[in-house]
């Protein structure tokens, strides 16, 4: 048996929003991006091992088949995040196990550490075949609000985007919706264009922008980057849904 470990963050036995049906969600810890608006900024540190522990595949999947009885409705595991993708070794390993006990896998990235280079590329492509389903963060189409917003560009996430179309590898787009950064109506006009050049988007999500992970950033010392920002109003968050067309998409009945 490989002795493989994930930093884990922490894990949720009940996880409904996060893919189909009820899943169990394990949160890896390490994240590249300093999201303005994250609600996690506990899961950045790639080496807290105060806050995480090392921990092999078998003994989370343990864990997770203990509630695998509520997994209806083509539930499952989802890993997030941090960003899941940093400990691509860990994830393939989980991944390859619950796919032998025929568990849906979904992977929630915000895709930072993609490249078709390698050696990163070659486990991704293995990834891919005990992938079942793509979470995929989209904070900005534009690059320069991107990098303001993440402090990356964000390039490589639209590549990551377009390689799980070549591959037909089914994906549920997320946009959070930020008042002053990512809801101005032409950036979400051109997001729009760019998903429908996809063919394997079944969901796209916009989630409002909200402040309950202040509290996080008070607590480690941290100074809030959007102070003074509040929550779109419901307006705009129907219109964020008009523009990227939300209505448009089917979600697929994904099972294992």
């Amino acid at each position: 048996m490989s002795e493989v470990k994930g930093l884990i963050h922490s894990v949720e036995s009940f996880g409904s929003v996060d893919g189909p049906g009820i899943r169990f969600l394990v949160f890896l810890q390490g994240c590249n991006m300093r999201c303005k608006f994250c609600h996690n900024p506990d899961t950045w540190k790639t080496d807290d091992v105060e806050n995480a522990t090392w921990r092999t595949a078998e003994d989370v999947l343990k864990q997770a088949l203990r509630y695998r009885n509520y997994w209806k409705n083509g539930g499952g595991i989802t890993v997030s995040g941090g960003e899941p993708l940093l400990q691509i070794d860990f994830l393939l390993e989980f991944f390859r196990m619950a796919k032998e006990k025929g568990i849906h896998t979904t992977l929630d990235t915000a895709g930072q550490p993609f490249t078709r280079e390698e050696s990163f590329f070659s486990k991704f492509r293995e990834l891919m075949q005990v992938t079942d389903l793509i979470l995929l963060d989209i904070k900005s189409i534009d690059p320069e609000m991107h990098r303001e917003i993440t402090g990356y560009s964000g390039e490589n996430i639209l590549d990551l985007a377009r390689y799980l179309d070549e591959i037909h590898k089914p994906v549920w787009i997320r946009h959070v919706l930020v008042p002053e950064y990512s809801d101005q109506d032409e950036a979400l006009r051109k997001l729009d264009l760019f998903l429908q050049s996809l063919h394997n988007v079944e969901k796209v999500e916009v989630l409002p922008y909200h402040t309950l992970g202040v509290f996080k950033w008070e607590t480690l010392g941290i100074p809030y980057s959007l102070e003074g920002i509040r929550p779109p109003s419901k307006e705009r968050v129907d219109n964020a849904n008009r523009l990227l067309h939300t209505d448009r998409y089917t979600e697929s009945s994904v099972r294992a």
